[in-house]
């Protein structure tokens, strides 16, 4: 079982050694009120998980302060604290909110001490949602800016989060590189005196390269800083890294030692996260020491917190999906509302001319009052039968919310026991015989596979495309491909693909959200290689046209007939032509296309002739 302790320790947030408020010039007693802020605002920065209850009440004071003092920074302070007080309650999607909100502040001000804090949380809760391309992307953003201030504290900040990032990406001589640039500015700037997280991530990185007396002396080093100052939130990681390294150096009895004292602290400051990871490394502990009993157990408690965690993430997902079609519900209603007025004011003036006509035509108002009446009657009986079935579609959806918690509860536990059995296995696998390694790595295969079949479904039937906020941002679209192509070099290399991406020299930017333009892109071009034949080539391009951005994925395979063409986007459709290679297909992925370029306002097309090959192109506005 590999070890995944060394990287849960996350990049090192700015703190208000990097983050000096310039007071305004108001009067004394304003001066010492604003200072007043300032220290509240220090003081929530050190709080951890234990102290969740209290970020409201913090931030509710710096809010009212800031508002009487007419102070200007006291937003992006408060923006920042909500998102430190959401990322802690485990709310990533409101703690990116905040962050964005946070950053989109200092930009506007000029601020660029808060800008670099801001980069730097979102490259810790990018982090902690487990999508590390994205935070060092920010990351490197935090660097340049920390390079262009010369604020050597936010350099070394900079540098110690991008080897944190490293270090998960299990790239620990990429993380060295980082790591020792900033333990060379630690050196040329004495006055920076916080290397808790630098040392950790070193030790980190010589871990990874089996160092282990190395890494221990790191670690080492932090737990008798961190038990001096008792900051018992870094002193968790300190104990557990010393006792996941114990377990390497076949220390087992200090190994169980450091693992309780790892499980003391947990317990203690309230944080499930960790006392999951603490079982897990129990788990380990237990299976290098012979007693699989004991191993199981772990990894089965390590399973049901980890799985009820997962599971309050959707089920406030699902809550916020529940609201949303209430607001939808309630502009239904009005709409009908007005539609209602309107037929009002209708019957109104058709009254007003019976009333004017002349005494010859009463019999004729009569009639057509009595038909409009009964118009009416009509509308009213339509109007009470969509009430019924808005009420219907209603219970539906709540089924189907309720079903949706049920399906993804139920098939995760399955799959994670047989992965985690199969991670047991892995660890005596060196002297088993050939036939055994590859049956393991099959069945490893094959939950990992099904696993992302669950989550495709899961996908469409959960409408997991709007549940998410659109987070947009300038996109280097050419930039975006060239990535995409080197992701899926492997793939296409299997059969002799060629993928031919756009240069550097052309640049092409649009305001979007990257996350879903690049799993829309990614589909697309996982289909192209499904459908190219051997030593073919697979073309994509970019280009700015009138308003829009058009991206085209264009490949060689067998094309696609004009009645296949028809069905094309529909939820589990499966063309006549097969994959080339075999490769299964769920006919989800082009139906996922479409709901994201409805998302991002944007459409979808495809142009393909039977032999002539197929391309897929993506329009957005620019």
């Amino acid at each position: 079982m590999n070890s995944i302790f060394h990287y849960i320790c996350k990049g090192a947030r700015c703190t208000a050694a990097c983050c000096v408020i310039t007071l305004a010039p108001l009067f004394l007693a304003a001066q010492q009120d604003t200072q007043y802020v300032k220290d509240l605002y220090d003081r929530v920065l050190e709080f951890d998980e234990s102290k969740l209850d209290s970020f409201s009440h913090y931030i509710s004071q710096i809010d009212q302060l800031s508002k009487r003092l007419k102070f200007d920074k006291g937003d992006v302070l408060s923006e920042r604290l909500r998102g430190i007080q959401a990322e802690y309650a485990g709310d990533y999607q409101g703690a990116i909110s905040h962050y964005l909100n946070s950053l989109d502040i200092s930009r506007k001000n000029g601020w660029e001490n808060y800008e670099d804090c801001a980069l730097g949380d979102l490259g810790i809760v990018y982090t902690n949602i487990k999508n590390p391309a994205k935070a060092k992307e920010y990351y490197k953003q935090a660097l340049d800016l920390s390079v262009k201030r010369g604020e050597a504290y936010s350099i070394v900040n900079s540098l110690t989060n991008l080897g944190a990032i490293c270090n998960m990406m299990h790239e620990p001589d990429s993380a060295l590189l980082y790591l020792d640039s900033a333990s060379a500015y630690t050196r040329r700037f004495p006055e920076v005196t916080d290397l808790v997280s630098l040392r950790n991530n070193l030790g980190n990185a010589w871990f990874a390269k089996k160092d282990y007396p190395r890494a221990l002396a790191f670690f080492r080093e932090n737990y008798q800083q961190n038990l001096r100052t008792g900051d018992s939130a870094q002193l968790w990681y300190d104990v557990l890294n010393m006792g996941d390294v114990m377990i390497e150096m076949k220390r087992f009895d200090s190994a169980g030692i450091w693992i309780d004292r790892a499980m003391r602290l947990a317990v203690h400051q309230g944080s499930r996260r960790k006392v999951a990871d603490v079982e897990l490394l129990k788990s380990k502990y237990h299976e290098r020491t012979g007693n699989y009993r004991k191993a199981f157990a772990s990894l089965k408690e390590w399973s049901v917190i980890d799985t009820s965690l997962v599971n309050a993430e959707t089920r406030q997902t699902l809550l916020e999906m529940e609201e949303r079609f209430k607001t939808r519900q309630r502009e239904q209603e009005n709409r009908l509302l007005q539609t209602q007025v309107e037929a009002a004011k209708f019957r109104s003036r058709n009254l007003l001319i019976g009333l004017l006509s002349a005494a010859s035509l009463a019999v004729i108002s009569g009639i057509f009052l009595y038909l409009n009446q009964k118009k009416n009657r009509k509308l009213e009986e339509k109007n009470a039968l969509i009430e019924a079935q808005n009420e219907k579609l209603a219970d539906l959806n709540a089924e189907k919310n309720s079903l949706i918690s049920m399906v993804s509860h139920d098939l995760h536990t399955p799959f994670t026991t047989i992965q985690m059995w199969t991670q047991v296995l892995e660890s005596g696998r060196d002297n088993w015989p050939e036939d055994d390694k590859k049956a393991i790595s099959r069945i490893q295969q094959a939950a990992e596979n099904g696993a992302q079949m669950i989550s495709r479904v899961l996908d469409v039937e959960g409408s997991d495309v709007n549940r998410r906020r659109i987070q947009l941002e300038n996109i280097d679209v050419a930039g975006l491909l060239r990535d995409l192509a080197k992701a899926y070099g492997l793939d296409a290399s299997a059969k002799e693909l060629t993928i031919i991406a756009p240069g550097n020299d052309h640049p092409i930017h649009i305001l979007s959200d990257r996350q879903l333009l690049e799993r829309a892109i990614a589909n697309l071009l996982s289909n192209a290689i499904k459908y190219s034949p051997s030593g073919g080539s697979i073309w994509l391009e970019a280009e700015a046209q009138s308003g829009s951005v058009l991206i085209r994925v264009r490949d060689e395979g067998p094309g696609i007939s004009k009645d296949d063409q028809r069905k094309l986007f529909r939820k589990y459709t499966q063309a006549s032509s097969r994959p080339t290679a075999g490769e299964k297909s769920t006919g989800l992925g082009l139906y996922i296309v479409r709901r994201i370029m409805d998302e991002l306002q944007g459409d979808v097309s495809c142009r393909s002739d039977i032999g002539q090959g197929t391309e897929f192109t993506l329009r957005i506005r620019s």
